[in-house]
């Protein structure tokens, strides 16, 4: 590994531990030249698959869009960053192990059940771009959808279309 302040070959492993939940090793390392300290993170090289979208197109397989997508979903929503993070890696083992191509809608799903476990209100958002809701009724049939999944009781109707206006 090379130093990043002098550029020089002969560094040093001072310390090596797991990081991101074991998916990667952090190093702490010494330039033996000029004695800068840095770090470095190994990660596995996976090899992502093409998606194949409805319209029957291909694209590489996007993790930066596959986070944007989630953390839109998630804005302004009281959820930790290291459960996101699992979310993503959860999502991303799921897809890399060994298929060439994945439906653009087997994504989809993975991030809504991803979703729907993290944070209900992210799940409904979007869900409501997934699916392209047209209206409220779209919106109140996901609701019910997930109330009923969670095995809550079902709310009057009035309180589920307050919940809509934000009251």
């Amino acid at each position: 590994m090379r130093c990043p302040g002098c550029g020089g070959a002969d560094t040093r492993v001072l310390d090596s531990r797991l990081g991101d939940g074991g998916e990667c090793v952090r190093r702490r390392r010494s330039c033996r030249e000029c004695d800068m300290r840095f770090t470095t993170f190994e990660h596995v090289a996976r090899s992502l698959p093409r998606v194949v979208k409805a319209n029957g197109g291909r694209e590489k397989f996007s993790e930066e869009k596959l986070r944007l997508g989630m953390l839109r979903a998630l804005e302004k929503r009281p959820i930790e960053s290291e459960a996101v993070e699992g979310a993503l890696a959860r999502i991303l083992r799921r897809f890399t192990l060994g298929e060439r191509e994945v439906a653009a809608r087997d994504i989809g799903e993975a991030v809504m059940e991803e979703l729907s476990a993290l944070d209900e209100v992210a799940y409904v958002r979007f869900a409501s771009v997934y699916r392209k809701f047209q209206d409220i009724d779209a919106f109140r049939s996901e609701v019910e959808k997930l109330e009923g999944e969670k095995g809550k009781t079902r709310r009057p109707r009035k309180a589920r279309l307050a919940m809509f206006r934000g009251r």
